[in-house]
C-alpha cells in the first residue's frame, strides 16, 4: 500500500504555489506510506541539463562537484538541498559526467536528469522529507509525489519513488508487477540499465523505451496495459506532460479532480481537499485501462 499525488497546473499564475500545494498533498498520504517519500518538480528551464545528485552528505557531494569543475575547467550552477545537489551542465557533457561519477565517486548517485525536472527522495515520514528539501518553497508547472510502504523490498532511499530512466521523464507507482524480471532483461537488451531491482524502475524504463522508439506518452501507457502484468496505478511526468493510467482490474484506489486551473490526482480524496476551488472541481475516479493525459505547450 502506497500513496500517490500529482498536480498539473493549467494556469501559470498558480506556479508559485505548486510546492506548497504538493507538500500538503504528500503529507496527507503518510498512513499509506510512512517508510520513505519522494517527489519530482518541473520548474524553470536550464540552459543545459539539470543533474540531480544524491550522496551521503553535502561534503561528499561538494567534493565530487568541485573535482568535476576542475576536470572541465568551469563552474557549474548548483542548488544544494539536504542530501541532494542539482547541477546544471552542458548537455554534451552529461555522459562524460555520469561515467566519471561512476568511476570516481561511487557514493554519489544520479537521481535524475532533465531541462526542467528535479527529483528528491529520502527515507522518513513524508512531511519530514518534504521539509528537508523545502518542497513548499518550490515553484513550477507540475509535480508528482509518492509515499512508500515497502512490501517486497527493503526500506532504502534507492527504493523510494519517483523513478526516472529518461530525460525529464519520471513515474510513481502503486501496485506490483509480476513480470518485471522478464521485462528488465528485455529492456537491458535494448540498452537500458537499472540501478535497483524495484519493479517501478522497470515500469519507468519501459515507458522511456517506448517513447525513445517514437511513441507518445499516451501511446506508451496504452502499450503498458498489455505488456506489463500485475496490478498498478501509474502517474507519469514529462517535460510538458502529465498522465495517469490504471490496470484493467483497477484495484488500487485513485481519484482525480479537474478545474480550469489544474488537474490533480490522489490515492484518496483527502489528498485533494486543500486545493483551491476544489468545491467547484469535476471530481471523478479514473476508469480502468484508460489513459488520461494532459500536455502544456
Amino acid at each position: 500500500m502506497c500513496g500517490i499525488v500529482g498536480l498539473f497546473l493549467k494556469n501559470p499564475k498558480l506556479e508559485p504555489q505548486l510546492g506548497a500545494l504538493l507538500s500538503n498533498m504528500l503529507g496527507t498520504m503518510t498512513d499509506r506510506g510512512p517508510d520513505s517519500a519522494g517527489f519530482a518538480i518541473y520548474g524553470s528551464d536550464s540552459a543545459g541539463v539539470k543533474l540531480t545528485l544524491r550522496g551521503p552528505s553535502q561534503t561528499v557531494l561538494s567534493e565530487a562537484v568541485a573535482k568535476l569543475e576542475g576536470l572541465f575547467d568551469r563552474t557549474f550552477e548548483r542548488v544544494e538541498r539536504d542530501t541532494h545537489t542539482v547541477i546544471s551542465v552542458p548537455e554534451e557533457r552529461e555522459d562524460q559526467i555520469r561515467t566519471w561519477l561512476k568511476a570516481n565517486a561511487p557514493d554519489v548517485d544520479v537521481v535524475s536528469s532533465g531541462r526542467r525536472m528535479e527529483i528528491y527522495k529520502e527515507v522518513g515520514l513524508p512531511a519530514n522529507v518534504a521539509a528537508r528539501f523545502n518542497l513548499a518553497g518550490m515553484t513550477g508547472s507540475h509535480g508528482i509525489g509518492h509515499t512508500r510502504m515497502a512490501t517486497e523490498s527493503a526500506v532504502t532511499t534507492n527504493g523510494a519513488h519517483p523513478f526516472s530512466t529518461g530525460t525529464d521523464e519520471c513515474l510513481v507507482h502503486n501496485g506490483s508487477l509480476s513480470n518485471h524480471n522478464d521485462m528488465r532483461r528485455r529492456l537491458e537488451r535494448e540498452g537500458l540499465s537499472f540501478a535497483t531491482k524495484n519493479d517501478t524502475e522497470v515500469a519507468a524504463g519501459y515507458l522511456s523505451w517506448r517513447m525513445r522508439e517514437g511513441a507518445s506518452l499516451k501511446e506508451a501507457l496504452e502499450s503498458s496495459l498489455s505488456d506489463l502484468d500485475g496490478f498498478f496505478t501509474f502517474v507519469v511526468g514529462t517535460e510538458t506532460g502529465f498522465a495517469v493510467v490504471r490496470d484493467p482490474i483497477a484495484c488500487k484506489p485513485a481519484v482525480m479532480a479537474e478545474t480550469d486551473d489544474y488537474v490533480a490526482f490522489g490515492s484518496e480524496y483527502r489528498a485533494l481537499v486543500g486545493l483551491p476551488g476544489i468545491d467547484q472541481a469535476r471530481v471523478f475516479e479514473p476508469e480502468p485501462a484508460k489513459v488520461y493525459a494532459w500536455e502544456r505547450h
